[in-house]
């Protein structure tokens, strides 16, 4: 057993702080070697609200490269035990969940909490005086009701397993003891999609909107979401006019979505859930129903805790979806219900409910449940930050957050993502770029979001045609692949480093994608491909034994033919001449 297996001796495990009226219990359970649960109970002998308290422990800092957490993005640093590097989770935003990776990609140290509803803190730190980092995991937090038992638990993993798995695993853990079950996901929600957002914003036009549904469809998307601007004739950004939910700008809906469905693509339509804007007529018959009045978006924000607000919500959806005839929502502003100070009102004054988060998920999953009677096979989007294991109970799709024209970005979201989601489709950011962009520059938005379902939002009416075809190309290269890319054994290289290459393999297949300057190691599947994500002319392979004779293409980003031959492949390095954005296939003769 290496020394990061070996179990802490009882005594290093410390439950800090006051425990008020309650008895607290803590218990340890070995699941296997390297890999515990530890439990904590609190009981009382009357109802009280929970006191927050800490479960902290010490270890010897060992080969850790990396910090991951839903939030940190880019930034994988290690932090002092006195700095930040707090992971602050709930339902509604960021998971419970802390993994320590080796600059090999072995899981170091994997943590998470067994309850991703209610608000939990947790962080690893680096002690400077020896050395060796120090965890903490604050329980019980949230305004939550009062009771006379809480339990929760803490996963400790230090299995020497790749960081994947490690963190794959947590997710299943969520999804099965945790009894947080995802929802169901239609197949049409793991196609590509075309957006309205970036191609329009809020001044939709429905002709144009059909005609980019029409190219859409020809270059391989299954279906469209129109993001904001339907409901209102205001074009100023911002949500002052949100909360009737009347189609001003398109009067005609129903039909427009007939036109569509025709076309032979699904509809979503977008809400922002928590928000009722201070020009709206919602806004004054739930003023005293808000959680507060947000000046910066000039809107009011929604309190779920009262039964009529949650109605309320869900009876709009409902009717949406029944005189429309819609296929799915994109529900957004999710995480702003849990924004500013906690409310302490608790369940008085009308509500039912003392917790927000608690009142969220009542919410959507009475929501979902209501909807997915309407179309069984209903879909709802949500985006970082709130990709939680409560948040697949009812979201079937999940989106990397907004980075315009960022593949980077996208790119590192998107793995992030696809980390933690299980069956739960991971869809890129909506893709955008400028019409004079290089092609081989513009197919880089494309080849960022790979192991996602792309969404394309630029005006398709207007690119120019080498754009096009390089579109049609990715959309036709990725449906091709999907079974390794969205559904193949995912290993996604130096987290620290931005995951500069990364691969899916499923049976006889690799998929691999270099964005950086890597060597990619080519392996003995019977079909091995590699796409040159990066602006340069050129790959390194490695193979590690001898493979024979192999077949190898080259494709440009437009899908022209570059070159073709046959070479016999024997260990060591090759480097192979793939232009920018092209791709590299290697097969059986």
């Amino acid at each position: 057993m290496s020394p990061q297996q070996r179990p802490l001796p009882a005594s290093q495990i410390e439950l800090i702080g006051d425990r008020g009226a309650f008895r607290a219990e803590m218990s340890r359970r070995w699941l296997e070697p390297g890999l515990e649960l530890v439990t904590v109970s609190l009981i009382a002998d009357s109802s009280a609200l929970p006191p927050t308290l800490t479960l902290t422990w010490r270890e010897p800092l060992i080969d850790v490269a990396a910090y991951w957490t839903t939030s940190t993005g880019s930034a994988r640093n290690l932090h002092a035990d006195w700095g930040g590097g707090w992971v602050s989770a709930k339902a509604t935003s960021q998971a419970p969940v802390i993994c320590l990776i080796s600059a090999a990609g072995g899981n170091r140290l994997c943590i998470a909490s067994s309850d991703p509803l209610h608000a939990t803190r947790m962080k690893t730190g680096v002690v400077e005086e020896t050395a060796e980092l120090t965890s903490q995991v604050r329980l019980f937090g949230g305004a939550r009701a009062a009771g006379t038992r809480f339990e929760v638990s803490v996963r400790i993993d230090r299995r020497a397993v790749r960081y994947e798995r490690a963190l794959a695993e947590v997710s299943e853990w969520w999804a099965g003891d945790c009894g947080h079950v995802p929802t169901p996901v239609p197949d049409v929600a793991r196609m590509p999609m075309y957006s309205t957002w970036y191609s329009f914003h809020q001044p939709l036009e429905t002709v144009a909107v059909e005609e980019q549904c029409r190219i859409a469809r020809g270059l391989g998307c299954s279906a469209v979401i129109m993001d904001d601007g339907w409901q209102t004739m205001d074009a100023g950004r911002g949500y002052a006019y949100c909360g009737d939910w009347q189609p001003e700008r398109i009067p005609d809906l129903a039909a427009h979505v007939a036109r569509v469905h025709a076309l032979g693509l699904r509809f979503l339509l977008w809400y922002s859930v928590p928000f009722v804007g201070i020009e709206s007529r919602a806004f004054q018959q739930f003023r005293d129903r808000l959680l507060r009045i947000d000046q910066g978006v000039k809107a009011g924000v929604l309190d779920p805790r009262f039964p009529e607000v949650r109605e309320h919500l869900i009876a709009t959806w409902e009717r949406a979806v029944r005189d429309w005839d819609l296929d799915g929502l994109k529900l957004d502003f999710v995480d702003s219900f849990s924004d500013g100070a906690a409310p302490t009102e608790g369940a008085v004054g009308g509500r039912d409910i003392a917790d927000v988060d608690e009142a969220v998920d009542v919410l959507l999953s009475q929501a979902m449940a209501r909807l997915r009677a309407l179309k069984s096979d209903f879909m709802i989007e949500f985006r970082q930050s709130y990709i939680g294991p409560v948040m697949r109970t009812y979201g079937n799709m999940f989106r990397a957050g907004d980075c315009p024209a960022d593949h980077v970005r996208n790119r590192i979201s998107t793995i992030d993502v696809r980390l933690l989601c299980g069956s739960t489709a991971c869809h890129g950011d909506m893709l955008m770029w400028h019409g004079a962009e290089p092609v081989e520059s513009a197919a880089l938005q494309l080849t960022a979001v790979l192991f996602s379902v792309p969404q394309i939002s630029v005006r398709l009416d207007r690119l120019p045609e080498a754009h096009r075809e390089m579109v049609r190309f990715y959309l036709a290269f990725w449906s091709e692949h999907r079974d390794a890319l969205l559904d193949g054994s995912l290993r996604a290289e130096s987290p620290e480093l931005g995951y500069p290459l990364v691969s899916a393999a499923t049976t006889g297949k690799r998929v691999s994608v270099a964005y950086g300057d890597v060597v990619v190691p080519v392996g003995g599947e019977g079909q091995m491909l590699v796409v040159n994500a990066t602006r340069g002319a050129r790959l390194a392979l490695s193979c590690a034994r001898d493979l024979g004779e192999r077949r190898v293409r080259v494709h440009d980003c437009r899908g022209a033919l570059v070159s073709e031959r046959v070479t016999s492949l024997s260990a060591g390095l090759y480097p192979v001449e793939v232009p920018s954005a092209g791709v590299v296939t290697i097969s059986a003769t």
